[in-house]
């Protein structure tokens, strides 16, 4: 179908996901004109459901935290894990570094539509059902073809484009900039449930982290919501779904079945709801930014749900870039390269080495162990919270040494 309009605008987003919708109020707020594109239409189904307490910095920055607030959404203060009959908890009202103390765990259809509203509230155009189809950078500026659901297409000439896709990654597809990610393939099998837990171990402001009880690769999140529901998923190595069921239904609660502590957990449990599964979601990018884009979120890179750390990665990196836009847009010289890619990267490995460190087992070791001086807690419980780009927390600094020092100390107790 041949195009038949073009149109001009300074800052295209690709996505009004959370990222998209953070940069898209951040950068209206500012006095830019911003044009949002997004594929499906809100509300829809989404993972990513336990928040952490930076993110709310962002939620709060972006002029919606009043609003989230009043949304009814579940209280979350910290994290929960058990393994066998290990029981350990963080508070995020208990940490290294001075932060919100609590967050929520949300079901993203909801939560996502309350952000997106809310940029559409504060002036910000989304075009709900449109897909970009391909994108020109080598014009002087950026050119994006953008088809409607009823085919018909149109140009749009940005300023600027910020793919906030998420797990699309429209950029890194079209642009040819994935590569691949030195996480082995893994695969989650979730179903959201009515649960019923009547479990006086079990703390519902806090999400549950269980751990499979012979095979510590293996483990399970148990998110509560408001409305009396969570949301149930397994995490695994493919190889450990060889010889499983192809039935996703009977496959989540085998693997349940087989982890006593979280059985009885979801002993009452109503499974009322068809289970998904994701699979060979770890991701990574050639470059974060190129001539006339940059890569938010999800869109970018995407290490693993084990630390709910989607969410938080993705508005950190959707601030980041909207300060830096902001500031080239209204004409300064700005380097990409050392005022997002390099410090975003830098909180991003962070959690990639705690997220190593959970599968090799020497943070499971450090999160399970009972004798922890409180100090060292609290700067754990700090990265947990989001945290992660504080480098006074010795942590983050030093991450990967600090880990294996304290970990040799704390396996002994693991065993």
């Amino acid at each position: 179908m041949p195009i038949i309009e073009m149109e001009r605008r300074q800052v295209v987003i690709i996505g009004a996901g959370p990222s998209g919708a953070i940069a898209a109020a951040l950068l209206k707020r500012k006095g830019h004109d911003v044009l949002v594109i997004e594929r499906q239409h809100f509300p829809r189904f989404s993972i990513g459901e336990s928040l952490l307490s930076h993110c709310l910095d962002f939620v709060e920055e972006a002029g919606m935290l009043e609003a989230v607030n009043a949304a009814g959404f579940q209280l979350k203060t910290g994290a929960a894990f058990a393994w066998g009959e290990r029981y350990s908890a963080f508070d995020f009202g208990d940490t290294f570094t001075p932060g919100k103390p609590t967050t929520f765990q949300v079901q993203r259809a909801d939560f996502d539509k309350l952000l997106a509203d809310q940029a559409a509230l504060q002036g910000v155009e989304i075009r709900y059902g449109e897909t970009l189809v391909d994108v020109d950078i080598e014009c002087p500026k950026p050119h994006l073809n953008v088809q409607r659901e009823d085919g018909s297409q149109y140009l749009v000439e940005a300023d600027f484009i910020l793919d906030a896709s998420g797990y699309g990654r429209v950029l890194p597809r079209l642009l040819d900039l994935e590569a691949a990610s030195n996480f082995p393939v893994r695969q989650a099998v979730f179903t959201h449930v009515e649960d019923h837990i009547d479990c006086p171990t079990f703390e519902r402001e806090k999400i549950l982290i269980t751990t499979h009880p012979t095979q510590r690769d293996i483990w399970f999140w148990t998110i509560p919501f408001s409305n009396g529901r969570c949301s149930v998923g397994v995490v695994a190595a493919a190889e450990h779904f060889q010889g499983r069921t192809d039935n996703l239904d009977d496959c989540l609660r085998g693997f349940i079945a087989e982890t006593p502590s979280l059985a009885r957990v979801l002993e009452n449990a109503v499974w009322d709801t068809e289970a998904r599964t994701i699979g060979g979601y770890s991701a990574n990018v050639k470059t974060l930014h190129g001539p006339g884009f940059a890569l938010l979120g999800n869109a970018a890179e995407f290490l693993d749900p084990v630390f709910s750390s989607g969410v938080t990665i993705a508005m950190r990196s959707a601030s980041m870039a909207a300060g830096v836009l902001h500031r080239q847009l209204q004409g300064e010289a700005v380097d990409w390269q050392r005022e997002f890619a390099e410090p975003l990267k830098r909180g991003v490995d962070t959690f990639r080495c705690y997220v190593e460190g959970w599968y090799n087992g020497t943070f499971q070791d450090v999160i399970f162990y009972q004798g922890g001086a409180a100090d060292i807690r609290r700067m754990i419980s700090s990265i947990l919270a989001g945290y992660a780009w504080d480098e006074r927390n010795p942590f983050v600094s030093e991450a990967k040494r600090r880990l294996n020092m304290i970990s040799k100390i704390c396996a002994g107790d693991a065993t």
